[in-house]
């Protein structure tokens, strides 16, 4: 019917016409034949699975590595996969996993290619307006770790995608037409007439900054601390929520009865500013004999202070007077004598102590003696 569709406007015209014409419609059946079997096949992905001429050299062992990207721009299978400009592999599918927002890529590889484990996968555009493909290379900064091989996994983090040239005439186009330039220019000149004449101000300004960013960074564990105990504070108040409402609400008593005495405490404040005013004067007056008597005191406070231990231990005699505690390690048996030394006034009269005198003791008689 398609054949039929196309031969039939060409009756009447010449024969070079309709081979023309059924040249196209040969073309145009074997491009339907192909989008029919693809769409047969599974859709575009069919279509993309066809190998595209002039692609890059697999080898007989090719192996498999997905790479995680936050935005694949317009990157599509069969799209070339590239290690220092130079085509090693393809890109087989792009999908989404299930339940998830990062777009995978999954690329087959030269087997004969050798990149690290944390080799890193790059979006990239061939020229201005070229085609986009993936770019693999080794970290940059970063020493190689193991390999890549089947079913290797570049993360999220290794990722990354450039900007492209439409991305870039949007923003320049947001920047010119209503990015704030005009705004700019104000601000540029505001901030040019501000400083103007004003270099010796800002650069001390500048300095202080600094000094105060110094000071500020050598307490950070003091700040820190702070901010700790403020949180603390924060959840110990939380916590005790219902009591400081139970105070706040029965606060109002003790406030009516301030409100009410407001006029005598004012007057005890006044006296105590007239009694403080007094007291000022009053030892303003005695200044010089206060001064005199502590001057007075200070040799006996300084000979005080040079008996030392001396002092406690005469103390200590005095209380136990006559009979020390040295004089108690003396004692040798259940008595002691006193030797007393007793000076009277003249005219004193002093009576002795009566000693009775022993009887005399009778002498014997000799036995046998004579007359």
């Amino acid at each position: 019917m398609l054949f039929a569709a196309i031969r039939n406007p060409g009756a009447g015209r010449s024969p070079r016409h309709i081979r023309i014409t059924g040249l196209a419609a040969g073309v145009i059946a074997a491009v339907t034949a192909v989008c029919v079997a693809g769409c047969s096949s599974g859709g575009f992905n069919g279509i993309y699975s066809i190998p595209l001429p002039g692609g890059a050299n697999l080898g007989p062992h090719p192996y498999q590595v997905t790479a995680e990207f936050s935005n694949v721009v317009d990157l599509v299978p069969q799209s070339s996969v590239k290690v220092n400009n130079v085509s090693v592999g393809r890109v087989t599918r792009i999908y989404l996993p299930p339940h998830g927002w990062t777009a995978r890529v999954t690329m087959e590889i030269n087997g004969s290619v050798r990149l690290p484990g944390n080799a890193i996968a790059q979006v990239q555009q061939a020229s201005l307006l070229g085609e986009l493909y993936v770019g693999l290379s080794a970290p940059p900064g970063r020493p190689p770790v193991g390999r890549l091989h089947n079913g290797s996994l570049i993360p999220l983090g290794s990722t990354t995608t450039n900007a492209t040239v439409e991305e870039v005439f949007g923003a320049l186009s947001l920047l010119l037409n209503d990015g704030g330039l005009a705004q700019l220019h104000v601000i540029t000149t505001e901030l040019n007439a501000a400083l103007a004449g004003n270099e010796p101000e800002i650069r001390a300004l500048l300095s202080r900054l600094g000094t105060l960013i110094g000071n500020l960074n050598d307490h950070r564990k003091d700040i820190v601390s702070a901010l700790d105990g403020l949180d603390a504070l924060s959840a110990t108040l939380a916590a005790r929520n219902r009591q400081i409402g139970h105070v706040l609400d029965h606060i109002n008593p003790g406030l009516e009865v301030l409100s009410e005495q407001r006029t005598q405490l004012v007057t005890m404040l006044n006296a105590l500013h007239r009694l403080s005013g007094i007291a000022v004067h009053t030892i303003n007056a005695s200044e010089a004999n206060f001064a005199a008597n502590l001057r007075a005191l200070a040799p006996t406070l300084r000979n005080l202070a040079d008996a030392g231990q001396n002092l406690p231990l005469a103390l200590q005699v005095l209380l136990t007077y006559p009979f020390t505690d040295q004089v108690l390690k003396d004692i040798k048996g259940d008595y002691i004598n006193a030797y007393l030394s007793i000076q009277a006034a003249p005219g004193t009269t002093v009576i002795a102590p009566v000693v009775p005198h022993p009887a005399p003791t009778p002498t014997p008689t000799p036995q046998g003696g004579g007359r």
